[in-house]
């Protein structure tokens, strides 16, 4: 049957109960669901992190759908692991677990016991985890240290990214992943697979999109015998000509796919520098189906999620590859991220190159992002979206982002398309009815607690009026 996901964070469970959660779920048509290993408690500003996340600052604006404790819809929350850790797994790795904490014992319990009712109700399970920021189980929380922290061409280490993403090179981070695995596989036998998030090095900046560079990651492409030192003067070349040296002639003549095609003949160090971003992508998953076959689960469905085309070029996560070790992939439909990307991406370069046009520049980035069907003319206009404003984004450029993705998979393995509840409710629905139309596989939808009643009944109502007329 066609997949229908809602990822339901471990706060909902605790907040609105197991039977409240599944009712809804089940109600609207869902064949499955994703949690994480954690519990959940409010805190302070001073102890605490903001729920929900703030995306370096753009994301400042999102409110939950769904209230929390005391009836809010933005919180300061700490966490815990939602199941005994047991430590000796990480001895004497660079990363480990949170210490112990009470909440462990007071809540933890709920999430093996939402795994097994959500099971006799005839849904998949799934834990959703980060694929290379240690602890892992939940996403902005943690992150690497020492040289295990990407770098630039340069050297430098970015600043304030989106992602805290580690190298996917590091051994300690490799390591640390492995004993998670077999940590939650050996406390939670109900799972049917686990959803790595970002096995990637997400682009959100453009400093970001200009990983890695570091030792790890240096020391793999140098075994595998390419030229560093030609992928990193070539990409520090591109990542100059793009601060200081654009014009709008020069954005006039990139704006095809001929183009760069020629422009990475004149710096081949960055093909190869993205083709070792690729592999560097493809091992960790490769690693992370080793160790789940080892715990005795060759059985169990590894289901990363990626980024849709063209920032899939940048990030390392090729469909195509990902075949070889995974059985499903989702694919974001993020609205609202596009937009913040592009806005990101934007202000950089006009800081960067003075003189250049922000109509230009954002016609440009528009069309090479392939966000939207009829590209706006300013910045601001593709500012992170506010809870009641639709995202700037076009159909028929989703469209074409899930046909590009079912492609590159090339029937080898299932592409799920990944949408997002934020928003107003009719943008909401419509996105998520847009997928769902679109994909052959289905969609899963991040998350519960963006999703209020109305915007559950009437995405339920789409999937359900679907089925039965392919019943027919």
């Amino acid at each position: 049957m066609k997949r229908f996901g809602i990822t339901v964070l471990p706060e909902y469970i605790q907040h609105e109960g197991i039977a409240g959660v599944l009712d809804r779920l089940e109600d609207a048509g869902v064949n499955a669901v994703a949690t994480s290993p954690y519990v959940m408690a409010p805190a302070d500003e001073a102890t605490g992190s903001r729920e929900p996340p703030r995306d370096a600052g753009a994301g400042e604006v999102r409110l939950l759908d769904r209230p929390l404790w005391g009836g809010r819809r933005e919180l300061w929350v700490r966490t815990a692991p939602s199941f005994p850790v047991q430590r000796s797994r990480y001895e004497g790795l660079r990363y480990q677990p949170p210490p112990d904490d009470p909440l462990t014992t007071e809540a933890g319990p709920v999430i093996a016991e939402f795994l097994r009712a959500a099971r006799d109700r005839g849904l998949r399970t799934y834990f959703q985890i980060q694929a290379a920021i240690p602890p892992a189980y939940r996403v902005q929380f943690g992150g690497p240290t020492g040289d295990d922290i990407p770098l630039l061409p340069d050297g430098r280490q970015p600043a304030e990214r989106v992602a805290n993403q580690g190298s996917l090179a590091s051994p300690h981070i490799r390591g640390y992943q492995d004993a998670l695995i077999g940590d939650l596989l050996s406390h939670y036998p109900e799972l049917d697979g686990i959803r790595f998030d970002w096995p990637e090095y997400p682009p959100y900046k453009i400093d970001s999109a200009f990983l890695d560079f570091g030792s790890h990651a240096m020391a793999d492409a140098e075994r595998r015998g390419l030229d560093t030192a030609r992928m990193r003067s070539d990409a520090l070349r591109l990542y100059q000509r793009l601060h200081g040296e654009l014009t709008d002639d020069w954005l006039a003549a990139h704006s095809s796919a001929s183009s760069w095609t020629a422009l990475l003949d004149e710096l081949p160090g960055v093909s190869d520098w993205l083709a070792h971003k690729e592999s560097l992508s493809l091992d960790l998953l490769a690693g992370f189906r080793r160790r789940m076959d080892a715990c005795g689960r060759s059985d169990m469905e590894l289901a990363p999620s990626a980024f849709p085309w063209p920032w899939s070029a940048v990030s390392g996560m090729q469909l195509g590859n990902a075949a070889a070790v995974c059985d499903t992939v989702a694919v974001k439909l993020y609205g609202m991220h596009w937009a913040m990307m592009l806005h990101f991406y934007g202000t950089q370069l006009l800081a960067a190159n003075p003189g250049l046009s922000e109509q230009a520049l954002v016609h440009w980035l528009v069309r090479l992002l392939d966000i939207d069907d009829q590209p706006r003319d300013t910045l601001e206009a593709y500012r992170y979206p506010g809870p009641d404003q639709p995202h700037p984004v076009g159909a028929e450029a989703q469209r074409r982002k899930i046909r590009i993705a079912e492609s590159a998979g090339d029937g080898k393995l299932q592409v799920h398309i990944l949408a997002h509840g934020y928003g107003p409710t009719d943008d909401v629905v419509t996105r998520a009815g847009l997928a769902w139309e679109s994909s052959t596989a289905g969609i899963w939808i991040n998350r519960y607690g963006y999703l209020n009643n109305e915007k559950l009944s009437r995405i339920g109502a789409i999937v359900q009026a679907s089925r039965s007329a392919n019943e027919e």
